[in-house]
């Protein structure tokens, strides 16, 4: 894989920056939402022929770092192009491609991802949700929580389980649940963390479902599951970077300018060191999560599970380090509105929680790279 980025890499990177610093921390989700479309941004790892850019996650987790680190992350670029938007460009029949690509491309349409069970977290092996037929029909039964942006979303993409016919065990499968699909409500979770993007918990009480709501191929199973959440992870140690470079970013700008005894805070090595070594673990975690985009673009899905699990867990860790250490830096003013730094203490724990957790990714490569035995 390429150790630097293209003149192409590059010039992504300067023009999305300029437009988060336009809009910056006090932003309008809509506006910058449909300004990103307009310049192609949201749909930059879609098919050309679709109406995308022609290119990968690697692009798109470009886009998401930069409003990141300008203090404006689009949260659903983790769900709507990067997740949903995969899968369907993947697995999608050539109607579902026709109806939903464009629309996600230009951002007049967007999509959630409903995976999250209340007793299952995103086990896949322990999702209760399950389709059954009904003639040629899907009635598809379940709950799903902590699902971000359904009320914004014209659909959800939603991940079930149905009988395999041949050995009568239950396998994950994914449908396009319409917004208003009868038997399909939602209901908002009161979080703590502010955040322009809400979470919901999701009823599907015997939700009729056509036979193309069916995402691919019913006997598919995990393969096409795992290509929504690679991009997951990925986009994930996105924002969480582009999270942590706006805090250290703040953090630096003060250490310059404040000065007591005569000296900038800066100039201290108790203040300049832990800034660089945050500087450093960032730095570190972009370059895995740029090996996992790299590996997921050219098509290794296996290596790209175990690296982007990798990126995700090293940017979470990175970000809630970098955010820490930039309040400190700032003492009373970190907590204060006018530096908006606050508001990323609870923010920065979402990386380290979600779409999975450390301790999981912990065990995955334990087992799964490490070869150690389970213990459960």
């Amino acid at each position: 894989m390429p150790t630097t980025e293209t003149n192409e890499h590059k010039a992504l990177r300067e023009a999305v920056s300029a437009l988060g610093k336009r809009h910056g921390r006090t932003y309008d989700r809509a506006q910058l939402w449909s300004e990103a479309a307009k310049l192609g941004y949201l749909g930059v790892n879609l098919p050309e022929e679709y109406g995308g850019g022609g290119g990968g996650i690697s692009e798109l987790s470009i886009v998401l770092e930069e409003l990141g680190a300008a203090g404006c992350p689009l949260l659903m670029m983790v769900v709507s192009p990067a997740i949903c938007g995969t899968v369907i460009a993947r697995f999608g029949t050539e109607p579902q491609k026709q109806t939903w690509l464009p629309a996600l491309a230009d951002g007049t349409r967007t999509m959630a991802f409903g995976i999250t069970e209340p007793d299952a977290g995103s086990n896949s092996h322990r999702i209760t949700t399950t389709a059954r037929k009904d003639g040629t029909d899907w009635l598809l039964t379940g709950r799903k929580v902590f699902i971000s942006g359904v009320d914004l979303a014209d659909a959800t993409l939603i991940v079930g389980r149905t009988e395999d016919s041949r050995t009568g065990r239950l396998k994950p499968c994914l449908f396009i649940v319409p917004r208003d699909a009868p038997g399909f409500t939602r209901r908002q979770i009161d979080m703590e963390l502010q955040a322009a993007e809400k979470q919901f918990e999701l009823t599907l009480d015997d939700v009729r479902l056509p036979a193309d709501a069916l995402v691919g191929d019913e006997d598919a199973g995990l393969l096409q599951l795992f290509a929504g959440l690679n991009p997951e992870r990925i986009m994930t140690a996105a924002f969480a970077i582009g999270m942590g470079r706006y805090a250290l970013a703040r953090a630096i700008e003060y250490a310059r300018d404040r000065t007591v005894w005569d000296a900038p805070i800066g100039a201290h090595q108790a203040i300049a060191h832990p800034l660089a070594q945050a500087h450093i673990d960032l730095e570190l975690a972009r370059l895995m999560m740029q090996k996992a985009a790299y590996l997921y673009d050219t098509g290794d899905d296996v290596g790209a599970g175990e690296a982007a699990n990798m990126a995700k867990y090293a940017a979470g860790e990175a970000c809630v380090r970098a955010v820490d250490q930039s309040v400190h830096t700032l003492g009373g003013n970190g907590l204060t509105r006018e530096f908006g730094l606050a508001s990323l203490i609870t923010a920065a724990r979402v990386a380290r929680i979600a779409p999975v957790s450390r301790e999981m990714i912990l065990n995955y490569v334990s087992h799964q790279t490490l070869g150690l035995p389970k213990s459960y």
